[in-house]
């Protein structure tokens, strides 16, 4: 009879779901005791702060068990058996949170609950040290008229503050410490205020460690700059030749179209007219008031003016201020040493403000009364040759000075203003015209060259910047001096673009990013940094949210913040840690990081994280498919032999043999916690295997990204102009069908972490975009075939292999 009643609970149970199992942290032996008490209901989420722990079930009703100080009558006694939230019956949890000494949850309207300890503000309650029972949080935007309650879907709490993730994709945050993100000195923050230096930004993701905070950003999509026109639109000439000498490039931009040129009736003049002494006064050339909100900056107005028989006149608009000059207006140099002694001075300025300069000339004998200064626009007008653009992206982009270009003297002053120069014939290149159209143009390049060069720069550290001027001061200068300043490695790529535009990196698909997980994300860190846990290569606290560059590119998924130290788990199934590593939580040798390294987990693949107060776990596929936990930390060994002793590598604490299919891992301070699925008809089994196979097979497509389509499309002479092409739209297939893949394994990670209906399948609900796109790369590998690309491909390849495993992604 007792057999018979046994079996029938085994029965009974294979087909459970959701089921908790709890244990002790710190130790590698373990034996998971399963958590009871909740009357058979399917637990979805669970939390763990330092001594309790919450837990969702699948009606929506929240469950808390462990140490409860902020509950009367259980301050000192600890919970074994869950106790329900009666305050939050009725209004359907979807998420819950917990901090080290505090709670939250969220309700499917959006609406938020806080209890528990409220010592720094953390439960967003003036004037009370302790919130016994889950008390309504009211979040508004303070910038709408009439106020807007702001409906939240995702909370992640500290020790001593709370973020929340709005339904626009914004982070709140309320209580104390630099982890806010707040610009304010006055704590605690009990109303919760927006996080504006990520406001516009679209957040993934959020997690709280004990005193820093972590969000998981999507990248901005990338916007496409106009390419500069190679060929004359007329005669389709190239507009530039360059000959690359053997420490230099030699530029030419004599290119004359005998099409298409329009002569003007006038002669052309040798100079134009600078602002009069009347202007630097306050009073446009023109003779009208001059608008000081038109006005461009300071170091923008300044003229610098030079005669190659006569002496140099310099003209500047600020005076004594914006030059150091003691008397104000036009200023004669004896001699050109003087020059030359104050253009060094000038190298310290950035390059757009040394290409706004006006090169300037004194005209033949002026009268004292009515002296103009003759000078040459700086900014490259309507017709001034590609030539200007084009070195000043490149030099833009590899943070050169051209201050620093007259010191080398191979290129005379008088060159320098022959390069700038542009004839007065040319449209709009006199300064008394109203005309818009070179100014708007001066606008645009300078703009477009802003871009440039802040494009990929996200963040900066004391690392970051030491580490550019380092480079920047061993950067060889070689002559002439002004276009030699960019690199001829960094003109050939420039050449050599409109060969190579494929991007084998993932790119933004507005209908594939909105359905499923996007993989083009950065984190960005905020807080206390002493052990590291920001990940900027240093241990300084960050009073904003900051980018960590290191992790750029690499397809970040999912972020866990645990005491002192950070994990951020990717798209390929790997895992980088920073932070403290005193206990070896980090999961790599034994010495802290303060920059993302990988760690170092055995099993086939990563797919889920968490990060304690002094650990780590890492849910891993075994090679049948079946997820192993893997623990890297503190070893705490029965009797007390040997506290201080930690894994120097994460060890395989529990296999799924023993108590189920583990869908999902916690972590917290005293406890660790798994949720655990029985095999109900080989469907468990069978989620567990399609998902392990998908990140599997989007590992091995990258390698296949990395390793053999970009090394080959970076060969010269891969063939013919149709066969390059052929090859660029296959690779551009082969990526983008390689991006949704990756997007797929990402929300079948998810959707093991979730409700298992077979229904809410990304595969089934979305079918349309996989398909579709496989037809698109079948279609092109169809197309490069029929027109023979791979026999052409024979030879490079030999080339590319023995390269593969040498070249990073």
């Amino acid at each position: 009879m007792d057999s018979q009643e046994r079996s029938s609970e085994e029965a009974e149970g294979a087909k459970e779901r959701g089921l908790v199992y709890v244990w002790k942290a710190g130790s590698c032996s373990v034996t998971p005791e399963r958590l009871l008490g909740l009357s058979g209901k399917t637990v979805l989420q669970a939390a763990l702060g330092i001594h309790h722990g919450l837990l969702l079930t699948e009606g929506g009703e929240v469950y808390s068990f462990g140490k409860l100080p902020w509950r009367s009558g259980l301050e000192e006694s600890c919970v074994n058996s869950p106790i329900l939230e009666n305050t939050l019956l009725g209004h359907r949890v979807i998420t819950v949170a917990a901090g080290s000494f505090h709670n939250g949850a969220v309700t499917e309207s959006g609406v938020v609950y806080m209890w528990g300890n409220n010592s720094a503000g953390q439960c967003a309650v003036a004037n009370q040290p302790c919130v016994p029972e889950p008390q309504l949080v009211s979040i508004c935007d303070s910038e709408t008229s009439p106020l807007i309650s702001v409906r939240i879907l995702q909370l992640a709490c500290g020790e001593e503050h709370t973020l929340a993730l709005s339904l626009s994709r914004e982070i709140w945050a309320w209580g104390s410490g630099c982890q806010l993100g707040l610009i304010t000195t006055t704590f605690p923050v009990t109303k919760p205020q927006k996080v504006e230096h990520l406001a516009g930004r679209v957040v993934l993701q959020i997690a709280c460690g004990a005193h820093h905070s972590l969000a998981l950003v999507q990248c901005l999509p990338v916007q496409e700059m106009k390419p500069i026109p190679e060929r004359c639109n007329h005669c389709s000439q190239p507009l530039i030749t360059m000959t690359d000498k053997e420490d230099h490039v030699i530029i030419s931009d004599s290119h004359c179209c005998p099409l298409g040129v329009a002569l003007s009736d006038n002669p052309p003049e040798n100079h134009v007219l600078c602002p009069s002494s009347e202007t630097l006064e306050g009073k446009s050339v023109t003779g009208g008031p001059s608008d000081d909100s038109q006005k461009p900056p300071v170091e923008e107005q300044r003229l610098v003016g030079l005669e190659s028989d006569g002496p140099s006149v310099l003209s500047s608009n600020d005076g004594q201020e914006g030059s150091g000059i003691s008397s104000p207006g036009n200023i004669l140099f004896p001699d050109k040493k003087e020059v030359k002694e104050y253009l060094i001075g000038l190298s310290d300025h950035s390059l757009n403000e040394n290409l706004d300069k006006n090169i300037c000339t004194e005209p033949e004998q002026p009268s004292q009364e009515d002296q103009l200064s003759a000078c040459i626009p700086g900014p490259p007008g309507p017709s001034t040759s590609t030539l200007n653009s084009l070195v000043a992206s490149c030099a833009s982009a590899v943070g050169v000075r051209v201050a620093a270009t007259y010191e080398a003297g191979a290129l005379s002053l008088k060159k320098v203003m022959n390069f700038y120069g542009t004839s007065s014939s040319e449209p709009g290149s006199q300064s008394g015209s109203r005309s818009p159209g070179p100014e708007a143009l001066r606008d645009s390049r300078e703009e477009q060259v802003r871009l440039e060069s802040m494009q990929g720069k996200k963040s900066s550290s004391l690392v970051d910047i030491r580490e550019e001027e380092s480079e920047g001061g061993s950067r060889r200068l070689s002559l002439p001096g002004l276009l030699s300043q960019v690199s001829p490695r960094l003109l050939r790529k420039v050449g050599r673009a409109k060969m190579r535009t494929v991007a084998l990196t993932p790119t933004y698909s507005g209908e594939a990013d909105a359905l499923l997980p996007s993989l083009r994300t950065e984190v960005w860190s905020w807080g206390k940094g002493k052990e590291g846990q920001l990940g900027h290569g240093d241990v300084l606290p960050r009073l904003q949210p900051l980018c960590v560059k290191s992790l750029d590119g690499k397809e970040v998924i999912h972020l866990s913040a645990g005491g002192h130290h950070s994990l951020a788990l990717t798209a390929k199934s790997q895992v980088y840690s920073w932070g403290s590593n005193v206990s070896g939580q980090l999961g790599h040798l034994n010495s802290p990081t303060t920059v993302p390294r990988l760690a170092k987990v055995c099993g086939d693949g990563v797919w889920s994280t968490a990060a304690g107060l002094d650990y780590s776990l890492f849910l891993a596929d075994e090679k049948d498919f079946q997820p192993g936990l893997y623990y890297s930390g503190q070893e705490t060994i029965e009797n007390n032999l040997n506290e201080n002793s930690c894994t120097k590598s994460p060890v395989l604490l529990l296999a799924c043999s023993k108590i189920g299919y583990i869908s999902n891992v916690i972590a917290g301070g005293d406890n660790c916690l798994v949720l655990v699925d029985k095999n109900v008809m080989g469907y468990i089994a069978s989620l567990h295997e399609l998902a392990s196979t998908e990140r599997r097979f989007y590992f091995k497509l990258s390698e296949i990204k990395s390793q053999v389509l970009r090394p080959l499309l970076g060969l010269d002479n891969l063939g013919n102009a149709n066969t390059i092409q052929l090859l660029q739209e296959m690779a551009s297939r082969f990526s983008k069908l390689c991006y949704l893949i990756g997007q797929h394994g990402a929300s079948l990670s998810s959707f093991l972490h979730g409700v298992k209906e077979a229904r809410s399948l990304a595969i089934l609900k979305h079918s349309s975009l996989f398909l579709d796109s496989y037809t698109e790369y079948c279609t092109s590998v169809t197309n490069f075939l029929v027109m023979g690309g791979f026999m052409l491909l024979a030879k490079p390849a030999i080339l590319v292999l023995p390269l593969g495993n040498q070249t990073e992604d």
